[in-house]
């Protein structure tokens, strides 16, 4: 099973912590934006989490230098391309790119050329390589609530163009799900689709509130369900998708080791489960890696790569064409 060569999907990927760090320093030098040092293995050691992080907000310090240079239409576009460049090189044919919008705004940026200058950069990829992307608008969750109504009606100019969905991400505390029910429901009635990270640190009762108060079709990590029967029991029944990140998960402490966690558990037990990077740069990692480590460490064979490929078709927030599209590319893959 040649994993680099088998096409592949991606449905939890982070703009802002997939940032080439060679691309951090041209960047700084181009734009005159201040880093702490300017030598490759510094700033990398910066970016890379530690596979022994203490803590999710441990983890989360390795994105502070790439938004710094995420500050202008060019600086987006780019970081935007070379991930759909890096994405297609080892035949990932299908990704959804999320990031924060008001991450970007320090500059005097407006969301509009924020979300627009990350879209160019996904045209971009797509017009030079096999691959088709999307963009999840996220939202953190201790930002004020007025700023989500923002994005949400900026970005809806763009549902049907590019922008498929909305995401609530960083720090996670106990019932955040209560506070974003109205925007929300208003993005829904606008026609994004929703993911949420929730169950990541130790919640199991977050992925619940997700799916029953905020409608959450796909959670971002869901580990915690294995210690909450009713998280587990809804994202079971409603066929809820995870979208899991081995690597991300062992560095931020949601589980001790790539032997304890629980995807495999999930996946024999029918839990929709779809296999991600969640940052490329930040967890030192690609997509590869990510099926070679449940490879080595679970033994999953072509028959399970081909039903979590499929599972991330059917829940991927793109078009019909696009789904028949992706069948066919692991159809061919079989054929040669």
């Amino acid at each position: 099973m040649n994993l680099k060569k088998l096409p592949k999907i991606e449905l939890h990927c982070h703009l802002d912590g997939s940032v080439r760090p060679e691309t951090i320093i041209e960047i700084s030098k181009l734009e005159c934006v201040n880093l702490p040092s300017y030598e490759i293995n510094t700033i990398k050691s910066m970016m890379i989490a530690p596979m022994e992080c203490l803590s999710l907000d441990e983890y989360l310090k390795g994105f502070e230098i790439p938004i710094a240079i995420m500050q202008s239409k060019e600086s987006l576009k780019r970081v935007t391309y070379e991930l759909m460049e890096d994405s297609a090189k080892e035949n990932i044919k299908y990704i959804e790119i999320r990031f924060a919008p008001l991450l970007h705004i320090n500059k005097g940026l407006s969301i509009e050329e924020i979300i627009g200058s990350v879209l160019d950069g996904i045209k971009e990829g797509e017009n030079k390589y096999d691959i088709k992307g999307n963009l999840i608008l996220s939202f953190l969750r201790h930002m004020p609530i007025e700023t989500v109504y923002d994005v949400i009606e900026v970005g809806k100019k763009y549902l049907g163009k590019g922008v498929v969905a909305i995401d609530l991400c960083a720090s996670e505390q106990k019932g955040f799900c209560s506070k974003f029910i109205k925007p929300f429901l208003l993005g829904k009635e606008y026609g994004y689709r929703v993911t949420i990270h929730a169950g990541e640190t130790g919640i199991g009762e977050n992925v619940l509130d997700a799916v029953t108060i905020l409608g959450a079709e796909r959670i971002g990590h869901g580990i915690y369900i294995k210690d909450c029967k009713d998280a587990y029991d809804i994202v079971k029944d409603k066929n809820i998708v995870l979208e899991m990140c081995p690597t991300s998960n062992v560095q931020t402490k949601a589980v001790d080791s790539f032997e304890k966690h629980p995807v495999l558990d999930f996946y024999r037990d029918g839990i929709n489960i779809t296999i991600n990077t969640d940052n490329r740069t930040v967890s030192n990692t690609t997509l590869t890696n990510e099926y070679d480590i449940l490879k080595d460490k679970f033994e999953i064979d072509i028959e399970i790569y081909k039903k979590i490929y499929l599972t991330a078709v059917n829940a991927a927030f793109t078009d019909l064409g696009t789904k028949r599209k992706l069948e066919k590319d692991l159809e061919k893959y079989f054929i040669k």
